[in-house]
C-alpha cells in the first residue's frame, strides 16, 4: 500500500487529459474506460492478495450498488493477481457488481501516472464525465461517506 486514505481533489481547471485505459476483464472480454465517457467512472484498484482491499471491499461494493447507473459506473482494476481464478474468488466473496480489468503485471496503473504508482493498491480514482481524474484516494477508503461525497461532487459538476 502506498497511501493511508489520503484524499486528493482536483478542480476542473486543474485536470489533465483524459485517461486512456483498456484491457480484458476477468472473463477475457475487452473493456475500456473510453466506453464510459459521459458518466462519472469510479476505478477501484484491488488485488485478491491485498489485505487492505478485503477490508474496504464491503464499503466499495455497497457504494457501487447504491450508485445511479445513469450517472456513475464502477470499474475494478485487478492488479498483480497471478490468475483470474484468484480474482474471481474475490469477486464472488464480496459480491462485486462491476467488471474489473485483469492486469497481473500492474502496467495499467501507468495510465494514472502522477496520480497512482505501481504500488497503489488499494486505491480509488474518480474520473469525470470527460475522462479526466477528478479525485483520488490513496490507500484504504477513510469511510464509505468519503467515497459517496467525492462521487456526488463530481456528478454535480455537469448536472
Amino acid at each position: 500500500m502506498s497511501g493511508n486514505g489520503q484524499v486528493t481533489e482536483l478542480d476542473p481547471g486543474e485536470r489533465t487529459s483524459p485517461i486512456r485505459l483498456s484491457g480484458e476483464d476477468l472473463d477475457g472480454k475487452p473493456i475500456s474506460l473510453e466506453d464510459y465517457r459521459g458518466k462519472v467512472v469510479v476505478v477501484n484498484v484491488w488485488g485478491a492478495w491485498c489485505v487492505e482491499c478485503r477490508k474496504e471491499a464491503p464499503e466499495v461494493v455497497e457504494v457501487a450498488k447504491a450508485a445511479d447507473p445513469d450517472d456513475v459506473v464502477f470499474v475494478g482494476l485487478n492488479n498483480r493477481d497471478p490468475s483470474r481464478d484468484n480474482a474471481m474468488g474475490f469477486v464472488r466473496t464480496y459480491d462485486v457488481p462491476y467488471r474489473s480489468i485483469f492486469d497481473p503485471t500492474a502496467k495499467t496503473l501507468l495510465a494514472f501516472h502522477g496520480t497512482l504508482t505501481p504500488y497503489s493498491t488499494p486505491s480509488t480514482v474518480i474520473i469525470d464525465r470527460k475522462g479526466r481524474v477528478a479525485a483520488s484516494i490513496l490507500g484504504v477508503l477513510p469511510s464509505k461517506t468519503t467515497l459517496e461525497t467525492l462521487i456526488d461532487e463530481v456528478v454535480a459538476e455537469d448536472a
